[in-house]
């Protein structure tokens, strides 16, 4: 048998890191530096998963992939959350062994070793770097930081099948036969892609448990908004309810019932305050309602198929036809339902039905489509 020379030996892969990216073209070189310092004697590569930056990210990480082998990019137009970027990243490779941790270099990278050691060499499912283990620290946060991120801790417990001392982290290694095993159930909703994890696992995993100092950010913006907090939220309930109601559903009700409100403000202040006909203070409140549904749905329900610039106006038009059309559906139905039933509430309530979920299903559609 031939024997290759020593540089043409095909060592398989052994471990991919997955890192999901949105503007942090200070901070990627740097990371890819450091994983390489502390992973010697470890055949990896480093997946980043980039949501169309614009400060010229996915620029810096091409030309780096050019350079290295062990570096890969997926440039991703049109989609946008850093779980569904995971996941994406995750299932674009075939190693054993898939770390998840974030750019902006506020995660320990010399506990990538003991992370992979956990899942290689000790047959551990999953390994979490934790911040609130023995050993553990949230570093510079302040009380209020971290009294927030214990209480979503508590709150997250009645969806884990798995105990964890920090479901909240962004920084941890598992099998990939693992992953694989739970990806037809996760929500892929917000950040907390770990609790996803957990939460959609068919079983109780095997978990080990690596301490790590939380670090400060040091270039680059952070991503964390008050619709972060909207998002857990959205993924706690999809856990929990989202199997027999779609959550943006009800949130789509709910901004729906708010629109009501504001119909009638509208409606009250254009009659009373302006003494316009009721024709005409009717068709005024209905296009406020109708442009207010709009801008929070936009907003909050689809923030990750969010409209923007001349988009939003386009995206606008169709969802006035989009509820026009409802408009005309809640009507006919109503009157069937009334003339054979001839109960006024029950006809209102079906039709009322019938045209909320039109509205909701054709807006995804048409308004909000991935297409």
């Amino acid at each position: 048998m031939k024997t290759l020379p020593v540089e043409a030996v095909n060592y398989p892969l052994e471990l991919s890191i997955v890192v999901p990216t949105f503007n942090e073209v200070g901070n990627v070189g740097e990371l890819v530096e450091r994983i390489d310092r502390v992973l010697d004697g470890i055949e990896w590569e480093v997946v980043f998963v980039d949501d169309h930056s614009t400060d010229g990210t996915w620029q810096r990480l091409t030309e780096m992939a050019q350079g290295d082998r062990r570096i890969r990019l997926i440039h991703r137009i049109g989609r946008r959350g850093l779980a569904s970027a995971v996941v994406e990243g995750a299932l674009s490779t075939s190693s054993p062994v898939i770390v998840v941790m974030d750019a902006d270099l506020q995660h320990d990278e010399t506990r990538l070793p003991p992370l992979f050691a956990a899942i290689a060499h000790h047959g551990h499912d999953l390994a979490v770097g934790s911040r609130y283990c023995a050993g553990g620290s949230t570093g510079q946060w302040d009380e209020k930081r971290v009294g927030i991120s214990r209480f979503a801790t508590r709150v997250a417990a009645p969806i884990m099948k798995t105990p964890l001392s920090d479901p909240m982290s962004g920084f941890f290694a598992v099998r990939r036969d693992v992953l694989l095993d739970a990806a037809p159930n996760l929500s892929t909703i917000g950040y907390k892609i770990l609790l996803d994890l957990v939460a959609s696992a068919p079983r109780r995993l095997d978990v080990a448990e690596v301490p790590y100092e939380f670090r400060d950010r040091t270039c680059g913006e952070s991503k964390l908004d008050a619709a972060v907090a909207l998002e857990y939220g959205e993924l706690l309930l999809d856990k929990l309810i989202g199997r027999y109601v779609p959550v943006k559903l009800l949130m789509f009700g709910a901004i729906g019932a708010l629109g009501v409100l504001v119909h009638l403000a509208v409606l009250g202040g254009l009659l009373h305050g302006l003494s316009l006909p009721f024709a005409w203070a009717q068709g005024g409140a209905v296009v406020t309602a109708m442009t207010f549904n709009y801008a929070l749905n936009n907003r909050l329900t689809y923030r990750d198929r969010q409209r923007r610039g001349a988009a939003w106006l386009t995206g606008l038009l169709s969802f006035y036809l989009v509820c026009a059309l409802g408009a005309v559906g809640n009507v006919g139905v109503g009157s069937l339902v009334f003339q054979s039933m001839h109960h006024w509430w029950l006809a209102g309530i079906a039709g009322a039905v019938v045209g909320s979920v039109w509205n909701y299903v054709a807006s995804a559609w048409f308004t909000w489509s991935r297409r």
